[in-house]
């Protein structure tokens, strides 16, 4: 029986590590936010690796959608924390104020395949300002003879912008298809000083 005229003493040490335990545990496998851009809503996830998912929040689904790939494909500790993802709002911020050539955030290649990462990791190296073709991402990514392969493999880019899929255009010269559509890509390559 609890005495109510003297309570029980309470340990602030012992609550002190309950609560770093109950942190340390708490703490989600990944964590988004929505982030303003001059081509739209995007949502941001990162896991402890780095940026794992980037999309345009009107396509394809949306926000549920990216939740639930999330969920299933990674973890369903999955938490709303713009603060964690501070430095992703903030190199997108500079990219399209112009400030900013080439993104320094670390990437998780979680949702790719062995060979959608090579494709995206060439996809990555195409310099600000420039192109290339299907071919020749395909030929970094050690297949020359995959450039239809490539093709899907930017069409489920987890990561546009970032990773630079708008560089890519047909062999032609000619634009070609994007995730987030076709006026999203002549923007970001606009900005980019790119002329089509």
């Amino acid at each position: 029986m609890t005495n109510r005229l003297h309570p029980p003493q309470v340990d602030p040490s012992a609550v002190a590590a309950a609560a770093a335990r109950f942190a340390t545990h708490a703490q989600p496998d990944v964590a988004y936010a929505v982030v303003d851009s001059p081509i739209g809503a995007l949502v941001a996830a990162a896991t402890p690796n780095g940026l794992v998912r980037l999309a345009y929040e009107d396509f394809n689904g949306g926000l549920d959608n990216v939740l639930d790939t999330l969920a299933t494909k990674l973890s369903p500790r999955i938490l709303e924390n713009p603060a964690r993802l501070d430095d992703i709002r903030r190199e997108l911020d500079e990219y399209f104020d112009g400030k900013r050539t080439t993104f320094d955030l670390p990437i998780d290649w979680a949702l790719s395949s062995d060979f959608g990462r090579r494709i995206l990791q060439a996809t990555a190296a195409i310099p600000f300002g420039q192109t290339a073709s299907y071919g020749d991402v395909a030929r970094e990514a050690g297949n020359a003879k995959a450039s239809r392969a490539a093709g899907r493999a930017l069409g489920a880019n987890a990561i546009p912008i970032i990773v630079p899929c708008h560089r890519v255009i047909g062999t032609s010269g000619k634009l070609t298809g994007y995730t987030g559509g076709m006026h999203r890509k002549e923007a970001l390559l606009r900005l980019e000083g790119i002329a089509f």
